[in-house]
């Protein structure tokens, strides 16, 4: 089972609490300016025996006019992909209703695919998909963070989902903060 999700990054970091000696405001400096968009796509791969995985897909938008500023059916396609070579099993794809997950073109991409079996959740869930734990918690580690450049965000936003490669435990902890469980089907 697969849970898919994305999110977006911008050089004006997330808001944080930060200490400071009383009667001094920190302040983070951040450009006003338009400076394009880091896109990323992420996928938690679970199967009962094996390690939960985290699969991931960067796209930066540079600032222009009359471009995508998103991820299409050609992100989100490889990444699914290559969820099914990493976990080598059929894959049920749990993600929300999102225009390119619903689309006709996703559709057919989808009907070529034999071992893939796609769920759209309820409108708005976001407390059922478990990859929005992943965004909180690599928004978090860049709060206050003031960045120059959209490759450096790029650089950061790799680094911290790398991290989380490493640390199946914390991605069974972002499940189990949904609430759902993967059992076995109760025999009659």
């Amino acid at each position: 089972m697969c849970f898919e999700d994305g999110a977006g990054f911008t050089r004006r970091p997330p808001k944080g609490r930060t200490w400071r000696r009383r009667g001094i405001t920190p302040v983070v400096t951040v450009s006003g300016r338009r400076s394009g968009r880091l896109s990323v796509a992420g996928l938690i791969a679970m199967r009962p025996g094996s390690r939960t995985r985290l699969c991931h897909r960067l796209r930066t938008h540079p600032a222009g006019k009359g471009e995508r500023r998103s991820l299409g059916e050609r992100d989100f396609i490889p990444l699914i992909d290559g969820a099914h070579q990493l976990v080598r099993a059929p894959i049920m794809l749990v993600w929300d209703r999102l225009n390119t997950h619903v689309s006709r073109r996703m559709r057919e991409l989808i009907d070529q695919r034999e071992w893939l079996t796609v769920l759209l959740l309820p409108a708005y869930s976001p407390d059922l998909i478990p990859v929005e734990w992943v965004w909180a918690h690599v928004k978090r580690s860049l709060a206050n963070l003031a960045v120059v450049a959209l490759d450096c965000l790029e650089t950061l936003v790799r680094n911290r989902l790398k991290r989380l490669q490493y640390r199946p435990e914390t991605l069974d902890g972002f499940i189990a903060g949904t609430g759902l469980t993967l059992d076995e089907p109760a025999s009659p």
